[in-house]
């Protein structure tokens, strides 16, 4: 039956991730592949065409949801900018893909994506209102708001990323300078420490002071950032995913100490703030569920 399953795929800088998804969330196969250098629009189609090809050749699954880092419009099928991919400006992904695979697509924002996948089966099961972050390449994320996601009037909401943390701070893809991420990505944290991030946190495991130093310098750094979605959100939950949460051990404590220190009471009152439960699948989880919310069930139960 077409409708029992359903593709997902997290288009990230270094890797497109793909899994086949059973309609109430099981995964039933994957795939993954090293994201084109360079990452252009032309280039990921055909990467993701033919990944979906492999994956599923037999067209089991009819609807296809796709994330990529950045903001899409808001019928979700144009990639509005991909500020960390190369010509990603107004990208109608969604209606290059789906004459090539024969089936329905739909696009969202990669952090939004990983935001559903852990609320549907994650560490967000039972929130309404929570703030991801994914912290990689770039630092996405998403805000989910009384259980639904915050997009905006125009589907461009929200980009946590992109918060200024220091006016005059490094220049930012985005036009912005001093944005958070470019002090909590993977970048950023390089140019603190001078360091490759495994390397990093190996030592800092190992009880390296000046490894673990730097990660507690990227924990005040990435807090004081969370501290406005705080203040802007007063969610019950804060989630740090991507590439770097799996070094979290090493980062969150001093995350925690700053928003307990720059936050009123009030403004975190129940707040917790903890690693993403589902690593990377996250992504392709959650753009497997939008596809299902949106192409397969009843308008009254898209996702907004």
């Amino acid at each position: 039956m077409p409708e029992s399953c359903v593709l997902g795929v997290d288009l990230g800088g270094t890797a497109i991730k793909l899994g086949l998804f059973s309609i109430d969330g099981e995964l039933l196969a994957e795939h993954q592949r090293p994201t084109p250098q360079p990452a252009t629009p032309g280039s990921v189609c055909v990467e993701i065409a033919e990944a979906i090809s492999l994956l599923d050749p037999d067209g089991k699954a009819a609807v296809v949801g796709i994330g990529l880092p950045g903001p899409m419009d808001a019928d979700a099928r144009v990639a509005r900018v991909c500020i960390n991919l190369p010509g990603w400006e107004e990208v109608p992904l969604a209606a290059w893909l789906e004459p090539r695979l024969k089936r329905r697509v739909t696009l969202a924002n990669d952090g939004n994506c990983a935001l559903v996948g852990e609320a549907w089966k994650g560490a967000a099961v039972g929130c309404s209102d929570v703030v991801l972050l994914t912290l990689g390449t770039g630092v996405g994320g998403g805000v989910m708001l009384g259980g639904r996601l915050f997009t905006g009037h125009n589907g461009a909401a929200a980009e946590p990323g992109l918060i200024t943390l220091f006016p005059d701070g490094p220049d930012c893809n985005s036009g912005n300078r001093g944005s958070l991420e470019q002090f909590a990505s993977i970048t950023g944290l390089k140019r603190l420490s001078g360091a490759e991030p495994s390397s990093l946190a190996m030592a800092a495991s190992a009880g390296d002071c000046q490894a673990q130093a730097h990660w507690e310098h990227y924990g005040q750094l990435l807090g004081t950032g969370i501290c406005s979605l705080v203040y802007m959100f007063t969610p019950q939950l804060v989630l740090v995913g991507g590439g770097l949460a799996g070094a979290s051990e090493h980062f969150l404590p001093a995350v925690r100490r700053e928003v307990s220190t720059r936050v009123q009471a009030v403004s975190r009152e129940g707040l917790q703030i903890k690693a993403c439960a589902l690593g990377n699948g996250a992504g392709r989880l959650g753009a497997a569920r939008l596809a299902i919310e949106r192409l397969l069930s009843s308008p009254s139960r898209q996702a907004g």
